[in-house]
């Protein structure tokens, strides 16, 4: 799969109503509830999300893929009952590393930059890492600024470039997160504390897609 970060350019009326009345509106981030993905409900949820923000499709055939074999790494955000992000992942060997893969990242517009990326991401690493991951990949477009800042706040570093990465012809950075297993548990909620206070940024919260 690759991940990309350009929104789709078409929305319906109603939607652009709905998302100027949350950038116009002050919530705590306590009124976000975070869930993992907790079966058939959740996946048209997760599919919306993906087909409305990022602009290479999927079909039901590669949700169900992550989903169905690594439920326990996807989580889905929610605000007063509307899904407004979520995180699909996988893991499992690969070269003799036990790797775990970062495939979907979505926070619609209004929400992004309220550290519900880095907090989807972050549950999402937690459970890769005491499941025994030594690494964490993802690819990001080369012009997604979004992407590439969230990332390296939360310690990725750009391993390689991939020429004509994407479908649209744009490039990609190849990203890595290394954790030593005998840091692995201490060091995921110093990440989390550390992370979370950057995300008022311009930069904070994007879409992406692998």
């Amino acid at each position: 799969m690759q991940e990309g970060g350009e929104t789709k350019t078409e929305t319906m009326e109603s939607s652009n109503r709905d998302e100027a009345e949350v950038e116009n509106e002050e919530f705590d981030a306590s009124e976000i509830e975070y869930v993992s993905y907790g079966g058939e409900h959740h996946l048209p949820l997760i599919m919306n999300l993906v087909d409305q923000e990022l602009s290479e499709p999927y079909s039901i055939f590669t949700y169900r893929y992550f989903v169905y074999l690594w439920p326990q790494l996807s989580f889905l955000a929610f605000h007063k009952g509307k899904c407004v992000g979520t995180v699909v992942c996988k893991m499992g060997e690969h070269r003799n590393t036990f790797r775990g893969y970062i495939a979907m990242l979505v926070v619609i517009k209004p929400y992004r930059g309220r550290g519900i990326a880095t907090e989807l991401v972050t549950r999402s690493i937690k459970v890769m890492m005491e499941s025994g991951c030594e690494e964490v990949t993802l690819e990001a477009e080369v012009t997604n600024k979004g992407a590439l800042a969230l990332y390296g706040r939360l310690g990725f570093i750009r391993a390689k470039r991939l020429f004509h990465y994407y479908l649209n012809g744009v490039d990609a950075f190849r990203l890595k997160l290394l954790f030593p297993r005998s840091e692995l548990h201490p060091s995921l909620p110093m990440m989390a504390d550390k992370y979370e206070s950057h995300m008022q940024s311009d930069h904070g919260d994007a879409s992406f897609k692998e």
